[in-house]
């Protein structure tokens, strides 16, 4: 029986996630599967994956064939350069200490990589908040100063309005003379 890793398509519409599956490759892409090594989410920044390393592994070395997007996820986790470690190892290439020993390194250069991608990012979510809120304290200062400048328009038209109507209150009205 040919079998596949590949995914299976869950979610809504427009907000997909994906369960990470071994399947026959003769089955539909979400039906009938034999086993569910994990998760897949691209919604999220970075994409969120979930894998067991060590199914993915066995199935890999059992002669399961990766999808393309499949492929480069397992890439992406490590499962990959695994196997390929491990085959170095069966020719005698290098010992199981040297493979663990490259592997770990690859491990820890992958997660300073995934630090420094996080980080960059909640940077520009941070930059970005502090930005709109200036721009909020700005054209909050503009328009106090436009609520400002009416108010001193309007208390300027009513002290003219009032020393108008003290003006015509002290000349006494002149009344016509009979001739």
């Amino acid at each position: 029986m040919a079998t596949k890793i590949r995914l299976q398509r869950h979610g809504r519409k427009a907000y997909a996630f994906y369960k990470i599956v071994v399947a026959d490759s003769r089955a539909p892409r979400d039906g009938k599967f034999i086993e569910k090594i994990g998760t897949y989410n691209p919604n999220t920044n970075p994409a969120t994956v979930d894998l067991n390393f060590e199914r993915a592994l066995y199935w890999l070395n059992t002669g399961a064939q990766p999808t393309d997007t499949a492929r480069s996820i397992l890439s992406h986790e490590g499962v990959l350069l695994m196997k390929h470690l491990q085959g170095g190892v069966k020719k005698g290439a290098f010992d199981e200490q040297a493979a663990q020993a490259k592997f770990s390194a690859w491990q820890q250069s992958r997660e300073n990589a995934l630090g420094t991608l996080k980080a960059n990012i909640n940077k520009a979510k941070q930059d970005a908040a502090k930005a709109a809120f200036e721009a909020e304290v700005a054209a909050n200062k503009a328009k106090a100063q436009l609520v400002a400048e009416k108010k001193a328009a309007e208390a300027q038209a009513a002290a003219e309005a009032a020393a108008e109507q003290e003006a015509n209150e002290e000349t006494p009205a002149q009344e016509p003379t009979a001739e």
